[in-house]
Protein backbone atom coordinates (compact mmCIF):
# COMPACT_ATOMS: atom_id res chain seq x y z
CA UNK A 1 0.00 0.00 0.00
CA UNK A 2 1.42 3.29 -1.00
CA UNK A 3 1.65 6.49 1.50
CA UNK A 4 -0.88 8.81 2.10
CA UNK A 5 0.52 12.39 1.16
CA UNK A 6 -0.32 14.74 3.33
CA UNK A 7 0.32 18.74 2.78
CA UNK A 8 0.39 20.61 5.93
CA UNK A 9 -0.49 24.77 5.51
CA UNK A 10 -0.24 27.10 8.40
CA UNK A 11 1.47 30.37 9.16
CA UNK A 12 2.97 29.29 12.15
CA UNK A 13 6.45 27.37 12.56
CA UNK A 14 6.16 25.77 15.42
CA UNK A 15 2.01 24.00 14.63
CA UNK A 16 3.47 23.09 11.16
CA UNK A 17 6.46 21.13 12.66
CA UNK A 18 4.07 20.24 15.54
CA UNK A 19 1.44 18.55 13.13
CA UNK A 20 3.96 17.10 11.08
CA UNK A 21 5.52 15.30 13.93
CA UNK A 22 1.83 13.78 14.83
CA UNK A 23 1.35 12.74 11.13
CA UNK A 24 4.44 11.21 10.86
CA UNK A 25 4.52 9.24 13.48
CA UNK A 26 1.64 7.28 11.75
CA UNK A 27 2.37 4.06 9.60
CA UNK A 28 1.36 4.94 5.93
CA UNK A 29 1.32 8.42 6.36
CA UNK A 30 3.57 10.70 4.62
CA UNK A 31 3.84 14.68 5.19
CA UNK A 32 5.71 15.45 1.27
CA UNK A 33 5.35 19.42 1.98
CA UNK A 34 4.04 22.49 3.92
CA UNK A 35 3.02 25.56 3.32
CA UNK A 36 2.60 29.29 5.23
CA UNK A 37 0.21 30.65 3.20
CA UNK A 38 -3.14 30.13 0.66
CA UNK A 39 -0.50 31.38 -2.28
CA UNK A 40 2.19 28.58 -1.66
CA UNK A 41 -0.57 25.97 -0.41
CA UNK A 42 -1.85 26.00 -4.25
CA UNK A 43 1.62 25.66 -5.17
CA UNK A 44 2.61 23.29 -3.16
CA UNK A 45 -1.19 21.13 -4.35
CA UNK A 46 -0.35 21.46 -8.22
CA UNK A 47 3.63 20.36 -7.44
CA UNK A 48 2.98 17.61 -5.13
CA UNK A 49 -0.52 16.49 -5.55
CA UNK A 50 -1.01 15.19 -2.03
CA UNK A 51 -4.15 13.15 -0.83
CA UNK A 52 -4.85 15.26 2.09
CA UNK A 53 -4.56 18.79 3.12
CA UNK A 54 -4.32 19.81 6.67
CA UNK A 55 -5.44 23.58 6.96
CA UNK A 56 -5.26 26.57 9.04
CA UNK A 57 -8.15 29.56 8.49
CA UNK A 58 -6.34 32.78 9.97
CA UNK A 59 -2.95 33.33 7.37
CA UNK A 60 -1.50 36.23 5.56
CA UNK A 61 -1.49 37.00 2.35
CA UNK A 62 -4.08 34.53 0.89
CA UNK A 63 -6.26 32.82 3.74
CA UNK A 64 -7.50 29.87 4.44
CA UNK A 65 -10.93 30.18 3.04
CA UNK A 66 -9.71 31.08 -0.35
CA UNK A 67 -7.44 28.31 -0.21
CA UNK A 68 -10.57 25.89 0.71
CA UNK A 69 -12.66 27.18 -2.18
CA UNK A 70 -10.02 27.03 -4.41
CA UNK A 71 -9.33 23.34 -3.30
CA UNK A 72 -12.83 21.98 -3.03
CA UNK A 73 -13.99 23.79 -6.62
CA UNK A 74 -10.83 22.75 -8.41
CA UNK A 75 -9.34 19.74 -7.04
CA UNK A 76 -10.68 16.31 -4.99
CA UNK A 77 -8.75 16.56 -2.23
CA UNK A 78 -10.18 16.60 1.15
CA UNK A 79 -9.49 19.28 3.87
CA UNK A 80 -9.09 18.98 7.27
CA UNK A 81 -9.46 21.86 9.35
CA UNK A 82 -7.14 22.54 12.26
CA UNK A 83 -8.59 25.50 14.04
CA UNK A 84 -8.67 27.53 17.43
CA UNK A 85 -12.46 27.32 19.30
CA UNK A 86 -12.11 30.66 19.59
CA UNK A 87 -12.98 30.65 15.61
CA UNK A 88 -16.33 27.80 15.75
CA UNK A 89 -18.05 30.14 13.40
CA UNK A 90 -15.67 30.18 11.23
CA UNK A 91 -15.13 26.69 11.14
CA UNK A 92 -18.97 26.19 10.18
CA UNK A 93 -18.44 28.02 7.37
CA UNK A 94 -15.52 25.89 6.67
CA UNK A 95 -17.39 23.06 6.65
CA UNK A 96 -19.97 24.38 4.63
CA UNK A 97 -17.25 25.51 1.71
CA UNK A 98 -16.49 21.28 1.60
CA UNK A 99 -13.60 20.43 4.04
CA UNK A 100 -14.48 17.42 4.88
CA UNK A 101 -13.69 17.55 8.94
CA UNK A 102 -11.77 19.68 11.64
CA UNK A 103 -9.67 19.35 14.45
CA UNK A 104 -9.93 21.93 17.64
CA UNK A 105 -6.63 23.14 18.72
CA UNK A 106 -5.52 25.20 21.71
CA UNK A 107 -6.24 28.85 21.39
CA UNK A 108 -2.67 29.73 21.99
CA UNK A 109 -0.97 27.71 19.50
CA UNK A 110 2.92 28.00 20.45
CA UNK A 111 2.11 25.68 22.87
CA UNK A 112 3.11 21.90 24.38
CA UNK A 113 -0.98 22.52 24.65
CA UNK A 114 -1.15 21.90 20.77
CA UNK A 115 -0.19 18.25 21.67
CA UNK A 116 -3.34 18.13 22.90
CA UNK A 117 -4.85 17.10 19.59
CA UNK A 118 -2.94 14.39 18.46
CA UNK A 119 -5.39 11.83 18.84
CA UNK A 120 -8.20 13.76 17.59
CA UNK A 121 -6.28 14.23 14.49
CA UNK A 122 -4.74 11.16 13.88
CA UNK A 123 -8.11 9.60 14.48
CA UNK A 124 -9.58 11.54 11.33
CA UNK A 125 -7.06 11.48 9.60
CA UNK A 126 -7.11 7.58 9.79
CA UNK A 127 -10.85 7.55 8.91
CA UNK A 128 -10.13 9.36 6.27
CA UNK A 129 -7.47 7.10 4.78
CA UNK A 130 -10.12 4.30 5.52
CA UNK A 131 -12.43 5.76 3.65
CA UNK A 132 -9.63 6.61 0.03
CA UNK A 133 -9.26 10.56 0.53
CA UNK A 134 -9.98 11.01 -3.60
CA UNK A 135 -12.71 9.18 -3.10
CA UNK A 136 -14.29 11.47 -0.23
CA UNK A 137 -17.36 13.58 -1.69
CA UNK A 138 -17.91 17.03 -0.71
CA UNK A 139 -20.87 18.08 1.47
CA UNK A 140 -24.15 18.66 -0.16
CA UNK A 141 -24.21 22.27 0.65
CA UNK A 142 -25.98 22.79 -3.20
CA UNK A 143 -28.84 20.82 -2.13
CA UNK A 144 -32.05 22.42 -2.74
CA UNK A 145 -33.54 24.47 -0.08
CA UNK A 146 -37.14 25.21 0.29
CA UNK A 147 -37.96 29.06 1.00
CA UNK A 148 -39.49 28.73 4.29
CA UNK A 149 -42.86 31.04 4.67
CA UNK A 150 -43.10 34.05 6.13
CA UNK A 151 -43.25 35.05 10.01
CA UNK A 152 -41.39 34.51 12.87
CA UNK A 153 -40.88 30.91 14.86
CA UNK A 154 -43.03 32.07 17.65
CA UNK A 155 -45.99 32.80 14.87
CA UNK A 156 -45.57 29.18 13.39
CA UNK A 157 -45.22 27.53 17.00
CA UNK A 158 -47.80 24.90 17.44
CA UNK A 159 -50.44 24.36 19.53
CA UNK A 160 -50.92 21.81 22.17
CA UNK A 161 -53.76 20.32 20.09
CA UNK A 162 -51.96 20.56 16.68
CA UNK A 163 -49.41 18.53 18.55
CA UNK A 164 -51.78 15.94 19.71
CA UNK A 165 -53.14 15.27 16.11
CA UNK A 166 -49.33 14.86 15.15
CA UNK A 167 -48.18 11.09 13.85
CA UNK A 168 -44.63 11.58 15.06
CA UNK A 169 -43.63 13.73 18.56
CA UNK A 170 -39.84 13.00 17.75
CA UNK A 171 -37.41 12.89 14.94
CA UNK A 172 -33.97 11.96 16.51
CA UNK A 173 -30.94 12.72 14.28
CA UNK A 174 -27.57 11.07 14.03
CA UNK A 175 -24.33 12.32 11.82
CA UNK A 176 -20.59 12.92 11.75
CA UNK A 177 -18.23 13.49 8.81
CA UNK A 178 -20.08 16.18 6.89
CA UNK A 179 -23.39 16.58 9.10
CA UNK A 180 -22.75 20.00 9.62
CA UNK A 181 -23.82 21.28 6.08
CA UNK A 182 -26.17 18.68 6.14
CA UNK A 183 -28.30 19.51 9.62
CA UNK A 184 -28.30 23.19 7.93
CA UNK A 185 -29.68 22.35 4.81
CA UNK A 186 -32.48 20.03 6.52
CA UNK A 187 -33.52 22.51 9.15
CA UNK A 188 -33.12 25.62 6.58
CA UNK A 189 -35.79 23.33 4.55
CA UNK A 190 -38.84 23.03 7.07
CA UNK A 191 -41.30 25.69 5.74
CA UNK A 192 -42.64 26.19 9.35
CA UNK A 193 -42.60 24.74 13.26
CA UNK A 194 -43.64 21.27 12.98
CA UNK A 195 -45.22 20.31 16.34
CA UNK A 196 -42.66 17.74 17.25
CA UNK A 197 -39.47 17.70 18.89
CA UNK A 198 -36.19 16.71 17.50
CA UNK A 199 -32.98 15.62 18.83
CA UNK A 200 -29.51 15.49 17.06
CA UNK A 201 -25.58 14.06 18.20
CA UNK A 202 -23.36 14.96 15.72
CA UNK A 203 -19.91 14.10 16.69
CA UNK A 204 -18.42 17.65 17.96
CA UNK A 205 -15.96 18.24 20.34
CA UNK A 206 -16.88 20.37 23.58
CA UNK A 207 -17.07 24.10 22.76
CA UNK A 208 -18.33 24.06 19.10
CA UNK A 209 -21.78 22.85 19.52
CA UNK A 210 -23.75 26.23 21.27
CA UNK A 211 -22.15 28.41 18.19
CA UNK A 212 -23.17 25.39 15.61
CA UNK A 213 -26.85 25.37 17.36
CA UNK A 214 -27.01 29.09 17.40
CA UNK A 215 -25.59 29.01 13.73
CA UNK A 216 -28.69 26.31 12.89
CA UNK A 217 -31.21 28.68 14.51
CA UNK A 218 -30.73 31.37 12.48
CA UNK A 219 -31.97 29.86 9.12
CA UNK A 220 -34.94 27.48 10.87
CA UNK A 221 -38.29 28.25 11.90
CA UNK A 222 -37.77 25.68 14.48
CA UNK A 223 -36.42 26.82 18.07
CA UNK A 224 -33.04 25.40 17.68
CA UNK A 225 -30.37 25.13 21.06
CA UNK A 226 -27.45 23.57 22.48
CA UNK A 227 -29.36 20.50 25.14
CA UNK A 228 -29.01 21.94 28.97
CA UNK A 229 -29.57 19.50 31.63
CA UNK A 230 -32.97 19.32 32.47
CA UNK A 231 -34.37 21.14 29.19
CA UNK A 232 -38.26 19.88 28.35
CA UNK A 233 -38.49 18.22 25.43
CA UNK A 234 -41.01 20.16 23.16
CA UNK A 235 -42.90 20.09 20.13
CA UNK A 236 -41.52 22.55 17.90
CA UNK A 237 -37.56 22.52 19.57
CA UNK A 238 -34.51 21.08 18.61
CA UNK A 239 -32.24 20.12 20.94
CA UNK A 240 -28.16 19.19 20.10
CA UNK A 241 -26.11 17.13 22.21
CA UNK A 242 -23.69 19.04 23.61
CA UNK A 243 -19.87 18.38 22.23
CA UNK A 244 -17.93 15.68 24.64
CA UNK A 245 -21.35 14.43 26.54
CA UNK A 246 -23.98 12.34 25.67
CA UNK A 247 -27.91 13.37 25.45
CA UNK A 248 -30.63 11.03 26.59
CA UNK A 249 -34.25 11.64 27.41
CA UNK A 250 -36.20 10.79 30.45
CA UNK A 251 -39.89 11.13 31.64
CA UNK A 252 -39.75 13.37 34.65
CA UNK A 253 -43.15 14.74 35.97
CA UNK A 254 -44.95 13.35 33.09
CA UNK A 255 -43.02 15.62 30.82
CA UNK A 256 -40.02 14.43 28.57
CA UNK A 257 -36.50 15.69 29.90
CA UNK A 258 -33.35 16.16 28.29
CA UNK A 259 -30.48 14.54 30.52
CA UNK A 260 -26.45 15.35 29.29
CA UNK A 261 -24.28 12.89 30.55
CA UNK A 262 -20.71 11.89 30.18
CA UNK A 263 -19.33 9.10 28.32
CA UNK A 264 -19.10 5.44 28.99
CA UNK A 265 -15.58 4.77 27.95
CA UNK A 266 -16.91 1.79 25.79
CA UNK A 267 -18.80 5.15 23.31
CA UNK A 268 -16.00 5.19 20.81
CA UNK A 269 -18.07 8.16 18.97
CA UNK A 270 -18.81 11.23 20.79
CA UNK A 271 -22.21 12.67 21.33
CA UNK A 272 -22.92 8.98 20.64
CA UNK A 273 -26.04 8.23 18.25
CA UNK A 274 -26.71 5.17 19.72
CA UNK A 275 -27.19 6.12 23.05
CA UNK A 276 -29.78 8.59 22.13
CA UNK A 277 -32.07 6.72 20.17
CA UNK A 278 -32.08 3.79 22.80
CA UNK A 279 -33.38 6.49 24.96
CA UNK A 280 -36.07 7.93 22.50
CA UNK A 281 -37.08 4.67 21.79
CA UNK A 282 -37.91 3.34 24.98
CA UNK A 283 -40.45 6.09 25.35
CA UNK A 284 -41.85 7.35 22.14
CA UNK A 285 -41.81 3.89 20.05
CA UNK A 286 -43.60 4.09 17.20
CA UNK A 287 -44.42 7.79 17.21
CA UNK A 288 -40.67 8.38 16.14
CA UNK A 289 -38.63 8.93 13.39
CA UNK A 290 -34.65 8.64 13.58
CA UNK A 291 -32.70 9.83 10.88
CA UNK A 292 -28.89 8.50 9.75
CA UNK A 293 -26.98 11.19 7.80
CA UNK A 294 -23.72 10.93 6.46
CA UNK A 295 -20.67 10.23 8.56
CA UNK A 296 -17.79 7.53 9.08
CA UNK A 297 -17.94 4.83 11.25
CA UNK A 298 -21.10 2.87 12.43
CA UNK A 299 -22.62 4.81 15.71
CA UNK A 300 -26.25 4.43 15.12
CA UNK A 301 -26.68 1.18 13.50
CA UNK A 302 -26.94 -0.32 16.87
CA UNK A 303 -29.76 2.48 18.18
CA UNK A 304 -31.63 1.96 14.59
CA UNK A 305 -32.24 -1.60 16.02
CA UNK A 306 -33.45 -0.41 19.54
CA UNK A 307 -35.88 2.37 17.22
CA UNK A 308 -37.36 -0.48 15.31
CA UNK A 309 -37.70 -2.88 18.04
CA UNK A 310 -39.88 -0.48 19.60
CA UNK A 311 -41.76 0.47 16.26
CA UNK A 312 -40.03 3.51 15.13
CA UNK A 313 -39.16 4.59 11.72
CA UNK A 314 -36.01 4.40 9.90
CA UNK A 315 -34.51 6.90 7.32
CA UNK A 316 -30.94 6.67 6.28
CA UNK A 317 -29.67 9.27 3.74
CA UNK A 318 -28.45 7.66 0.68
CA UNK A 319 -24.75 7.35 -0.33
CA UNK A 320 -25.26 9.74 -3.27
CA UNK A 321 -25.53 12.66 -1.16
CA UNK A 322 -23.53 11.49 1.50
CA UNK A 323 -19.81 13.27 2.60
CA UNK A 324 -18.67 9.55 3.57
CA UNK A 325 -21.44 6.84 3.41
CA UNK A 326 -19.96 4.93 6.77
CA UNK A 327 -22.79 5.42 9.20
CA UNK A 328 -25.68 5.13 6.90
CA UNK A 329 -24.72 2.00 5.14
CA UNK A 330 -23.78 0.41 8.64
CA UNK A 331 -27.58 1.24 9.24
CA UNK A 332 -29.03 -0.31 6.03
CA UNK A 333 -27.03 -2.99 6.47
CA UNK A 334 -29.04 -4.31 9.68
CA UNK A 335 -32.04 -4.68 6.98
CA UNK A 336 -34.14 -2.30 9.64
CA UNK A 337 -34.17 0.95 7.46
CA UNK A 338 -37.38 1.92 6.09
CA UNK A 339 -36.18 4.73 3.80
CA UNK A 340 -33.04 5.39 2.21
CA UNK A 341 -33.17 8.47 0.10
CA UNK A 342 -30.64 11.17 -0.70
CA UNK A 343 -30.53 14.56 1.29
CA UNK A 344 -32.77 16.69 -0.13
CA UNK A 345 -35.76 14.39 -0.02
CA UNK A 346 -35.44 13.84 4.06
CA UNK A 347 -37.60 16.86 4.72
CA UNK A 348 -40.29 15.24 2.48
CA UNK A 349 -39.97 11.81 4.12
CA UNK A 350 -40.69 12.80 7.62
CA UNK A 351 -43.51 15.15 6.84
CA UNK A 352 -45.17 12.60 4.66
CA UNK A 353 -44.29 9.89 7.32
CA UNK A 354 -46.24 12.40 10.00
CA UNK A 355 -49.11 13.21 7.46
CA UNK A 356 -48.09 16.31 7.29
CA UNK A 357 -48.45 16.61 3.54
Amino acid sequence: MSKVRVVVVDDSAFSRRTITKMLEGMKDIEVVGFATNGEEGIQKVVSLKPDLVTLDLEMPKMDGFTLLRILTTRFSIPVIVISALSGADKVFKALELGAIDFVAKPSVAASTDLLLIREDLQQKVLQIVKHKPKEVRRPSQQMPVVVKSGGSSQQNAPTSAEAQQSVIDMVAIGSSTGGPPALQSIFSSFESRYPFAVVVSQHMPAGFTRAFAERLNRSSPFDIKEAEDGDLVLPGRVLIAPGGKNLVLEVCGGQVTARIVPPASSDRYIPSVDVMLESCAGIYRKRMIAVILTGMGNDGSKGVRYVHDQGGYLIAESEETTVVNGMPREAAATGLVDRIVPLHRIVREILVKGEFI
